[in-house]
């Protein structure tokens, strides 16, 4: 059996060139070409996972099937490849760090003095190996977090270094860097991408393969002369020119050949003529839409969008299935009220209700629900807003003015939402939620059940608060149904409003599962119902 193969994606110059696109466009492209395929993110900060993180530091937390918090690339990988990941493809400097200490106080060292190199090293070099053994992966793409030269990341790019020399040539290295374009010269500039291989050559790693950023074209001359100062081949001097869409990138590095160039490194023979049909198609369907929606996202980290990435992209998805063109109208929920809701909300052809937690902004998203269910403009509460959607409908239908969660009043007298019971004595933050796949059975004749097209799903959580099946029987006479039921704990995961084009709110995530070749059924039931709303205006 041909041994696993390791490729890592380093990046140089700047922060935020889209190393996880480029991880994630080559991994559908080996894949394609019939190999089985994964991808890592080594993350070099110091928190365990990025469960304890607030989104304005380091945007959304991407949850898995096995109920890890991991970095929001993660869903970049799923969602490219269509396959889920798991814990062991996010590993940070927290954990590795966390995992040696722990092997030290059991005397695992035998009391050696425990060190950076090797024991560091080469804990993170167990953590990549094992992921490829034990997954049963083809290949195993690994992307290290951050820029070369970052002090957070030289025990990573260390790792890489034995690792390229203890395989050999099971190992290879692609470097993302910035042609930066100068408007006064006219002219790219090479020198920054010689200075980050330079810095990475210093720490004895040498790039295979570089991936060049920038907004203009490349021509031979530049990959000549970048192939010279950086001991490159030129035919794997590969340009990544700007992209109106993250979707573009595949289709972009499979015409400048990023797969073939990898493929020839190792050795390999394409397995099979990729087939990226279904991926076209989609392009097809996002660049030239029929119609247009829009939509206002409600949250309280709007400033940052990438706290809601996979909504986002579920959305683009949706979007694309029902050749909609989507557009957002980010608002603030901590700026809403009932007195402003329809002015700020006017116009819209839906609202979502993001995820979040805490007392801040909570009203305003109330006051959304409240709005979209007395004027019959569709509606999707997600876990929070799932939640505010029942609230609203304790106070303005059953009278309950004191409705509540716990989470924001703990002493209201009409607690519909509550902490679960297997969360009162937890006192740590992280990764103590209820996290991961959980079941669910649907009801017939309801959105839900439509929606999926079937009786039972699984579906990803991540929150401490439920639905108190004390209200669930008053709520139901009063039409606010309980459509979708855990059967193992009983607990309700998915609320509709009767008579009302879509109202739905959902106490899990849905936005996690959605991908190109798959949107997720309730954004495009959704998306579509947004959509006859804007035609019958």
């Amino acid at each position: 059996m041909a041994s696993t193969k390791y490729i890592f994606v380093t990046g140089g110059v700047t922060s935020s060139l889209g190393k996880g696109i480029i991880s994630a466009s080559l991994a559908k492209l080996l894949q394609a070409r019939g190999y089985r395929v994964t991808i890592q993110k080594l993350d070099p900060y110091i928190n365990v996972d990025p469960g304890t993180l607030n989104p304005y530091e380091h945007g959304e937390c991407y949850v898995t099937e096995d109920g890890a918090e991991t970095d929001l690339d993660l869903g970049h990988y799923e969602r490219f490849l269509g396959t889920p990941t798991s814990q062991g493809n996010n590993v940070t400097t927290g954990r590795i760090y966390q995992s040696v200490i722990e092997k030290e106080r059991r005397g695992d060292y035998l009391g050696k003095t425990v060190q950076v190199i090797p024991h560091i090293t080469d804990e993170i070099k167990n953590r990549v190996k094992i992921l490829g053994e034990t997954g049963n992966y083809d290949i195993v793409i690994t992307e290290i977090g951050g820029t070369v030269g970052d002090i957070e990341a030289v025990p990573y790019i260390e790792s890489v270094r034995q690792l390229k020399w203890e395989m050999e040539r099971d190992c290879m290295v692609v470097h993302l860097t910035l042609l930066p374009f100068l408007a006064v010269t006219g002219e790219l500039k090479t020198k920054p991408t010689q200075h980050s291989v330079k810095t990475l050559l210093e720490s004895g790693v040498q790039p295979d393969v570089l991936v060049c950023r920038s907004e203009h074209a490349i021509d031979e001359d530049i990959r000549r002369k970048l192939a010279l100062f950086t001991n490159v081949r030129p035919k794997n001097v590969i340009e990544s020119r700007d992209a109106s869409t993250i979707y573009e990138v595949p289709v972009m590095m499979y015409k400048e050949k990023l797969d073939e160039s990898v493929l020839d490194y190792f050795g390999l023979e394409s397995k099979q003529q990729p087939d990226l049909d279904k991926w076209r198609d989609f392009l097809s369907r996002l660049k030239y839409p029929k119609r247009t929606v829009e939509i206002g996202l409600i949250g309280k980290y709007v400033e940052l969008k990438d706290s809601y990435k996979s909504i986002t992209e579920s959305f683009i998805h949706a979007g694309a299935a029902n050749e909609v063109e989507v557009k957002i109208r980010w608002i603030h929920s901590e700026h809403l009220t009932e007195k402003n809701a329809a002015s700020t909300c006017k116009g819209l052809d839906g609202l979502l209700v993001a995820p979040g937690f805490g007392e801040r902004g909570f009203e305003g998203k109330v006051a959304t629900v409240q709005y979209a269910r007395e004027n019959k403009i569709p509606y999707f509460g997600i876990c929070y807003g799932m939640q505010a959607a029942v609230i609203e409908y304790a106070r303005n239908v059953l009278g309950y003015t004191d409705a509540n969660t716990t989470e924001v009043n703990p002493k209201t007298s009409k607690p519909v939402i509550a902490l679960m019971d297997e969360q009162m004595h937890i006192t740590d933050k992280g990764g103590t939620m209820r996290l991961g796949a959980q079941q669910c059975e649907l009801a017939e004749d309801s959105i839900a059940r439509a929606a999926y097209g079937e009786a039972h799903i699984t579906e990803r959580h991540r929150h401490r608060y439920e639905f108190n099946n004390d209200f669930k029987d008053v709520l139901t006479e009063a039409g606010l149904k309980a459509t979708g039921i855990n059967p193992d704990s009983g607990l309700v995961e998915i609320i509709e409003v009767e008579d009302h084009p879509f109202f739905v709110g959902v106490q899990y995530h849905p936005e996690y599962k959605s991908t190109v070749v798959k949107p997720h059924p309730l954004f495009v039931a959704f998306i579509k119902a947004c959509d006859e709303f804007h035609q019958n205006k």
